[in-house]
C-alpha cells in the first residue's frame, strides 16, 4: 500500500488546480451523468449518491446536478458518454493510468496519445501497468481535537476497512471496493465528517524521480489535466512534500 498518502497529496493538488481553471464542474457533471445511467434515484444508487455529494461539496449548482441526472437517465439529450481507460508510461518510465469520459473515443485517444508522445512517454496496451496498482476505497478524515484516534481506528476496522493510518493533518482509511460503502456509512453514522471518499488506484510501490525528471512529470500531468475528457489520473511517482522541493 506504499504511496497512497503521496498519491492523495497530488490528488488534492489536482482538484485545486481544476477548480482554479473552472474545469471541475465539467468533470463533476460527467461523473453524475455516468452514475445516473445505473438509475436516477440516489437512495438506491450509491454511485450517484457519492457523485452528488462530491458535486455539492464543490458547489455545483443544484440545477446543474438535476440536468446531469436527467442526461444520464435519458430524459435529456447529451448523456452519450463512454468510459475509456488508457495505460502507458510517462517521463522516466513512470506508470500512468488515465480514466476519461468522452462522446468521441477517437478524438480523446488522439489527444491523450499526443500528450504522452510530446512528454517523452508512450501509450501501452491494456494491462501494461494496471498490475502495478490495487483498486481500493480511500476515505480521508481531517484531524481535530475531538477525534479519538484509537476509537476511530477500531470503528473502521470493525466495519471492514483494510488499513487505517495517520498522515499529516488527516486520517486515511483504505478499503476493498466491496466494503467501501459499508465503511463510509459506519463513519457517517458515528458522526465523523468525511473530507473525501472515492474508489481509486493505489500504486503497490512508488518510484522517486530526479528533480529534472519530476519537473517533466509535473508538466505532463498538467497537460493531461487540461483535457476536458480526462477524469482521473493514477501514477506511481513518489510526490515530494512542499518542503522537500524547496
Amino acid at each position: 500500500m506504499s504511496g497512497h498518502s503521496k498519491w492523495a497529496n497530488i490528488k488534492h493538488k489536482k482538484e485545486k488546480m481544476d477548480a482554479q481553471k473552472g474545469k471541475i464542474f465539467t468533470k463533476l457533471t460527467k461523473d453524475i451523468i455516468m452514475a445516473a445511467k445505473e438509475g436516477g434515484d440516489p437512495e438506491t444508487n450509491s454511485k450517484l449518491r457519492d457523485a452528488i455529494e462530491k458535486a455539492k461539496a464543490n458547489n455545483l449548482p443544484n440545477d446543474n446536478i438535476q440536468r446531469a441526472i436527467k442526461k444520464g437517465t435519458g430524459e435529456l439529450s447529451g448523456g452519450n458518454l463512454e468510459e475509456v481507460i488508457y495505460e502507458g508510461y510517462g517521463p522516466a518510465g513512470s506508470a500512468i493510468i488515465v480514466e476519461a469520459l468522452t462522446d468521441n473515443k477517437n478524438r480523446t485517444a488522439g489527444d491523450v496519445r499526443h500528450i504522452f508522445d510530446r512528454s517523452g512517454g508512450s501509450l501501452g496496451s491494456s494491462g501494461c501497468v494496471a498490475w502495478m496498482f490495487d483498486k481500493k476505497g480511500l476515505i480521508t478524515i481531517e484531524k481535530n481535537e475531538n477525534i479519538d484516534e484509537d476509537e476511530l481506528a477500531m470503528l473502521v476496522i470493525d466495519a471492514g476497512a483494510d488499513d487505517f493510518s495517520s498522515d499529516g493533518d488527516e486520517y486515511e482509511i483504505l478499503t476493498a471496493p466491496s466494503n467501501f460503502q459499508a465503511v463510509k456509512d459506519a463513519i457517517k453514522s458515528a458522526g465523523y465528517e468525511i473530507s473525501s471518499a472515492e474508489i481509486t488506484m493505489i500504486p503497490q510501490n512508488t518510484v522517486k524521480l530526479s528533480d529534472s525528471d519530476y519537473e517533466k512529470f509535473e508538466k505532463f500531468i498538467e497537460k493531461l489535466e487540461e483535457n476536458d475528457d480526462v477524469q482521473e489520473i493514477y501514477h506511481n511517482v513518489d510526490v515530494p512534500d512542499e518542503d522537500e522541493k524547496e
